[in-house]
């Protein structure tokens, strides 16, 4: 082919590719993102107790405020790869080339054509992590629901629904009204409060309510998914049989895309070895982290 793409790109730059890989990740949508992590963020979380007293011409101490923090902690990750440049060319001079065989005149797009290929795989990782990671496993960072790890499993503030069973269209309704009634009150009314489930559970839910004759759901332009009042969120990463219900607030995601860790290099191989290989290699970081447990209600 003759042409050369080497790129190298880093710090903002290559934040603004990796963000938009990152921001395919459904979950993101209902978490509250910071961007900026470049090592550890603590979460800080205030409770209050007896503030409020009668007032008096005196300063009265009373009542407690305390403080407690949760460190997040974003993972270093990376994608290193070769791509054949036949390979995407198939698809490049589909879409973008001009016409000619012989064209050689490849424009500073193809690098993010490229990283179109990659932002897929970027995804789906870091979806999977938010939800069922293991900080032990290579490629991947703690997750919410990691079972005996995970953030909420380790937390003991965190509350707990039991499921009647394996979710289906028969029993997704009664096992949503487990979890809504352990919702505490307090944040039952929050506007950003949600129900967090996977495709497979939703699709569930609604053919369940597809079912009801009271409810015309086939008659409807849009649907605003909900249950109860609450918002449903459907993130893909979730695992079977399990769903979330906490306010987009009190969920982090924290990565860097501004530092030295942040970094996507192109390499041309065929200066070096001949070959019509593109070597790819992208760094980035994420890690979650909740504010307050007790907000929280999983079931499973």
């Amino acid at each position: 082919m003759g042409f050369d793409i080497t790129s190298n790109y880093s710090g903002e730059h290559a934040g603004q590719y990796i963000a938009a890989a990152l921001k395919s990740a459904t979950s993101l949508e209902y978490l509250n993102v910071l961007e900026n992590v470049k090592f550890k963020r603590n979460i800080t979380t205030v409770a209050g107790a007896s503030l409020v007293g009668n007032a008096s011409c005196d300063f009265n101490d009373a009542g407690t405020l305390t403080l407690t923090e949760r460190i997040l902690n974003p993972k270093e990750l990376q994608i290193n790869v070769d791509l054949c440049k036949k390979d995407l060319l198939a698809d490049w001079q589909a879409a973008q080339m001009r016409a000619g065989a012989h064209n050689r005149d490849m424009s500073g797009d193809f690098t993010a054509f490229v990283m179109s290929y990659l932002s897929g795989t970027i995804a789906d990782a870091v979806e999977s992590s938010i939800w069922s990671g293991d900080e032990d496993a290579a490629g991947q960072f703690e997750g919410f629901l990691t079972a005996t790890s995970g953030y909420f499993a380790t937390d003991g503030t965190v509350g707990t629904d039991a499921a009647s069973g394996a979710y289906d269209a028969s029993n997704v309704i009664a096992n949503l009204q487990g979890l809504v009634a352990a919702v505490p009150s307090t944040i039952y009314t929050k506007e950003d409060l949600y129900i967090y489930m996977n495709a497979k559970t939703y699709r569930f839910y609604i053919s369940a309510i597809s079912a009801l004759s009271a409810f015309p759901f086939n008659h409807m332009g849009q649907y605003s998914p909900e249950f109860e009042g609450v918002k449903i969120a459907v993130c893909q990463g979730l695992p079977d049989n399990k769903m979330v219900a906490a306010q987009k607030s009190n969920l982090f995601f924290g990565t860097d895309l501004i530092s030295d860790h942040s970094e996507i290099r192109m390499l041309d191989m065929s200066d070096l070895d001949g070959s019509d290989n593109i070597r790819v290699v992208a760094k980035f970081t994420g890690g979650v982290q909740h504010g307050i447990g007790a907000d929280i209600v999983y079931q499973s």
